[in-house]
């Protein structure tokens, strides 16, 4: 009678196997978050204040806001 045996299962060294793995899938998801992040909000984010504070009058604000009465003490 012939009888093909089960392969075993590995026990040697799975855990660094699967390690393996999972460290470069963290790594390269966590690499694509970053990216995703920096060209998606930081980028937008610094050419909104740039281009906000390359018009902006600070001293026109304040004027308009003393008019508008929201100082108490300036006048």
């Amino acid at each position: 009678m012939a009888s093909s045996s089960l392969m075993k299962p590995q026990m040697h060294g799975l855990l660094a196997k699967c390690l393996r793995f999972h460290i470069a899938g963290a790594f390269t998801v966590s690499l694509g978050a970053a990216a995703f992040y920096k060209f998606a909000v930081a980028e937008p984010r610094k050419k909104a204040y740039a281009d906000f504070y390359r018009i902006y009058d600070s001293i026109k604000d304040f004027e308009a806001m003393r008019k508008a009465t929201v100082f108490q003490s300036a006048k």
